[in-house]
């Protein structure tokens, strides 16, 4: 999050929400020069939540037939004229895996308060099936889903992709869930704040990253 308490999103994390290569990212402001994100320190892109949807403004038009040019020349009238882009479809999402309906129920409702999209997967296999389908930018994993295979989806999801995985549990299983591939355990029954604050830091070490102050 930034100093203000916007959300900033590193090139990846942009680039994953909206389905394009990094590399067109990084063509398109060298060429046209029209969303140009901040720089940290050490030099990696930083983008504000209205420059992803500026990006996904370019990405709408081209969709529609437009060229990169047009769709940026588009973006420049708009800007010009003062017309905001809307806004829609940033929010990150977040895969819940838990075999206790209202214990995922109960981890819905405060991640949706938080501003997050949630998928629930009720079983291993749903969890499987939503890993490759959904993309999510974090998973939540009860290591008891489907009778204690928790451990396996931890070490699948670390296979799978970039997102972190939050382990929670009523056994104190910290040591093997991070073994397996884990990168945080909290103890069930879970405590708000300490779900989401430990969603929030998982997240701000790779989907959301903090600029560095700007002088």
């Amino acid at each position: 999050m930034s100093e203000t308490g916007r959300p900033i999103f590193s090139i990846s994390a942009a680039a994953r929400m909206l389905g394009l290569p990094i590399a067109t990212i990084r063509t398109w402001e060298d060429r046209y020069g029209l969303v140009v994100p901040h720089r940290n320190a050490s030099g990696h892109r930083l983008y504000r939540r209205d420059e992803v949807e500026q990006l996904r403004f370019v990405r709408a038009c081209m969709a529609d037939g437009a060229s990169a040019a047009d769709a940026h020349r588009l973006l420049a009238e708009r800007i010009d004229a003062g017309v905001p882009v809307p806004a829609h479809g940033t929010r990150l999402l977040i895969l819940l895996a838990d075999h206790d309906r209202y214990s995922a129920e109960y981890q819905e409702r405060l991640l949706l308060a938080e501003g997050f999209d949630v998928q629930v997967a009720l079983t291993e296999e749903e969890a499987r099936r939503s890993l490759v389908e959904k993309s999510p930018s974090l998973v939540v994993v009860d290591l008891l889903v489907s009778g204690g295979t928790g451990l396996d989806l931890c070490r699948l999801c670390k296979r799978h992709g970039r997102a972190p995985v939050l382990a929670v549990s009523v056994l104190q299983s910290r040591d093997l869930a991070l073994h397996a591939g884990a990168d945080a355990f909290l103890p069930k029954p879970l405590e708000p704040s300490r779900l989401t604050s430990t969603v929030r830091d998982l997240l701000g070490s790779g989907a959301v990253v903090v600029p560095e102050p700007t002088p």
